[in-house]
């Protein structure tokens, strides 16, 4: 489940990074740019919380344990 979550906020990553890249090499128009941004934003901030939550304050690994 990890994996899968991991692959879908690196995807929506991807979709906010590329567009600008191919927009900026007139690829692609900038409508089209805006609907990639925006779905890559929402694959970004809706999976990547799920993988990336830290540890509550008392579980840290502590020094001299």
């Amino acid at each position: 489940m990890k994996i899968m979550l991991k692959a879908l906020s690196f995807a929506g990553l991807a979709l906010t990074i590329v567009p600008s890249i191919l927009v900026w090499n007139g690829i692609i128009a900038m409508k089209i740019h805006y609907l990639l941004m925006t779905i890559g934003l929402a694959l970004w901030f809706t999976s990547a919380p799920f993988w990336m939550r830290s540890k509550p304050l008392g579980e840290e690994n502590e020094p001299g344990k």
